[in-house]
């Protein structure tokens, strides 16, 4: 099982959006998640970790993922051989 962190800048009012992120990774992945925590922080941070490793920053990664690729990159920490139906077979077409 493992602990998912979406931070995100207050000051920016990202906090809709992590929860709609929040939401969608906990109806995804339900008992196979310990924990989705939303960590508010400042300077126009977005970082999502899974267990401490970080897997989306806002700057690095250039902008906000889509939902479709943050399920994969949280699938591929945690479930690695789940199948996430429609989101997998868009992606090899």
């Amino acid at each position: 099982m493992a602990r998912v962190a979406i931070e995100y800048c207050t000051q920016c009012r990202w906090l809709l959006r992590a929860a709609w992120m929040a939401q969608e990774l906990l109806n995804t992945f339900g008992t196979d998640l310990d924990e989705v925590a939303l960590v508010p922080g400042t300077g126009g941070v977005f970082r999502i970790t899974v267990d401490a490793e970080q897997i989306w920053e806002r700057r690095a990664d250039g902008g906000f993922p889509d939902i479709a690729q943050l399920k994969q990159r949280v699938r591929d920490r945690v479930a690695p051989g789940r199948d996430l139906g429609h989101l997998d077979r868009d992606r090899s077409s």
